[in-house]
């Protein structure tokens, strides 16, 4: 038998934003949809803003950057949690 381990904890920090009813609602019904959390969701879609050359040309010209572009560019954090591009969840470890 394999025990189920348990999922680390995430190091996720609280965002204060607001965002329209209709993008709230969609990720609500995306999330029943796909089984994932909200939070999921979201971490999923926003982390791939990484892939933007336009933003990664800007970002490259920004002073001072380096520890954004270390973080931003890193892989997933402990407790971090994305979906990949097989729609499988992928916990980081």
């Amino acid at each position: 038998m394999k025990y189920i381990k348990p999922r680390p904890k995430s190091n996720g920090v609280k965002a204060d934003w607001k965002v329209a009813k209709q993008i709230k609602e969609l990720v609500k019904q995306y999330a029943l949809y796909t089984g994932y959390s909200e939070v999921e969701i979201v971490n999923t879609f926003l982390i791939e803003l990484r892939n933007d050359p336009e933003f990664k040309a800007w970002l490259d010209g920004q002073r001072n950057n380096k520890r954004a572009l270390e973080y931003i560019y890193a892989e997933a954090a402990v407790g971090d949690e994305f979906i990949d591009e097989n729609q499988t969840f992928k916990p980081t470890p």
